[in-house]
């Protein structure tokens, strides 16, 4: 019998999760809670917010929910995924305890160096004072890093002693990032390729995605402000077979294994934040979930029924399923609003040119006067698929050219470091 399923979260990654979702002769019809007015076309959105965990569940049960997907951080950590297991709706998505390997720095990090897992050094601070101490002695560049959620911007790189002391105090004592940044971790400045690689994992089984290579900042040349993600390549040429084998023996492995040591059992979607050092792999951070828009390049290459494999990873089953992703190639640009991530303006309609080749995903977009309009600071993201990264670029590029908007920003050099290291 088919299944009614709820994706809880309204972004540009649970628009890719919903679309290949879509394709699964098991699914009915799919809810999206909340949604956006882009997502129209591929589900049904509810005006429930993706935190509020009681109207999720009255949602749920009063609707006859077959299955959830929970893809945000914020209730991961909050427990929505314990909350509709105890009602006996089926869940992908990790528990409150396993999540908190996302919602804690200071947890993750003390994890990994109980475990021997590879990561930078660092050091864990509750109190300014000490916290200023150290930046007064570390090595510079340093991290310094809020302990909780932080929208993926909770991360300030100091080049200078007095960079140092301003971040410390920027987000302890002005509470840049709220509350999360009531503790804090100051680490070791890593140097090398950065990586990044989702997995399935059902607590006993890992099986990592197709990697990817994220674009952080704001602007070309990785210039700018850190922001949610501007662009997305996989795979990424730097993770070659031998580095994949070296980081499932030496940190997927072993992280499941340490969060099950600790009673924290993780089944979902594990997301390894990577840097390839001098002196091999090591963890920047672990996320409890999809990465955005790493899933908006990472899902179009997934040839197994996704749907398949979200049902396996809840009900404990990953290693009887065989998963397997194309060898091609995917690049998503992402459109946001000019003035992101920090000031924006929205309302401004957005069209489509009929002939776009490849998949748009839609972030920011509500509905006005039966139009749809801007609404965040990412409104939406488009990938395409081919068979090498550089037609997959172009191809784009050229749909980006097709996309209208006021105001509509984006980065020019998606996937250009990637090109590069090709030829290397």
């Amino acid at each position: 019998m088919k299944k009614d399923i709820i994706v809880i979260g309204g972004g540009g990654r649970e628009h890719a999760i919903i679309k290949a979702l879509k394709k699964s002769p098991e699914i009915n019809k799919i809810y999206a809670l909340p949604g956006n007015a882009g997502m129209l076309g591929d589900s049904e959105c509810v005006n429930i917010g993706a935190k509020d965990i009681n109207g999720v569940l009255e949602f749920a049960k009063s609707h006859n929910i077959g299955f959830a997907v929970i893809a945000p951080d914020d209730p991961l950590v909050l427990g929505m995924a314990d909350m509709l297991t105890e009602a006996g709706i089926p869940v992908f998505g990790p528990s409150k305890k396993a999540a908190a390997i996302e919602g804690s720095k200071v947890f993750s990090k003390l994890l990994m160096r109980k475990y021997g897992i590879p990561t930078a050094n660092f050091r864990a601070f509750s109190a300014v004072d000490s916290a200023l101490e150290y930046v007064k002695v570390c090595e510079i560049p340093t991290v310094v890093k809020a302990d909780g959620l932080a929208l993926g911007k909770g991360v300030i790189i100091a080049e200078t002693r007095e960079d140092a002391e301003k971040a410390v105090k920027s987000i302890m004592e002005d509470k840049i990032f709220g509350e999360s940044g009531a503790n804090i971790v100051i680490e070791e400045f890593l140097s090398g390729p950065e990586v990044s690689v989702l997995s399935f994992t059902d607590g006993n089984t890992v099986v990592p995605m197709v990697s990817s290579m994220d674009h952080k900042r704001a602007l070309d040349g990785d210039k700018g402000q850190n922001t949610g993600g501007m662009g997305a390549v996989a795979p990424n040429p730097w993770y070659t077979e031998d580095i994949a084998e070296r980081c499932m023996r030496e940190i997927f492995i072993p992280t499941i294994d340490a969060m099950n040591r600790e009673g924290r059992t993780f089944k979902g979607c594990l997301y390894f934040g990577l840097m390839l050092t001098a002196n091999g792999p090591k963890v920047i951070e672990y996320n409890c979930r999809f990465g955005d828009p790493e899933t908006q390049a990472v899902l179009p290459l997934l040839e197994t029924d996704l749907f398949t494999v979200m049902q396996a990873v809840s009900e404990g089953r990953l290693k009887d399923i065989e998963i397997k992703f194309s060898d091609k190639h995917a690049c998503c640009v992402v459109m946001a609003s000019h003035g992101y991530p920090v000031q924006y303006e929205k309302g401004f309609e957005i069209s489509l040119d009929k002939d776009i080749t490849g998949q748009v995903y839609f972030a920011g977009a509500s509905l006005k006067d039966g139009k749809l309009v801007t609404s965040g600071g990412r409104v939406l993201g488009v990938t395409n698929v081919a068979e090498t990264l550089e037609k997959a670029v172009e191809m784009s590029y050229n749909d980006v050219d097709k996309i209208h908007f006021a105001n509509a920003f984006y980065r020019r050099d998606i996937g250009k470091k990637a090109l590069a290291a090709q030829e290397q």
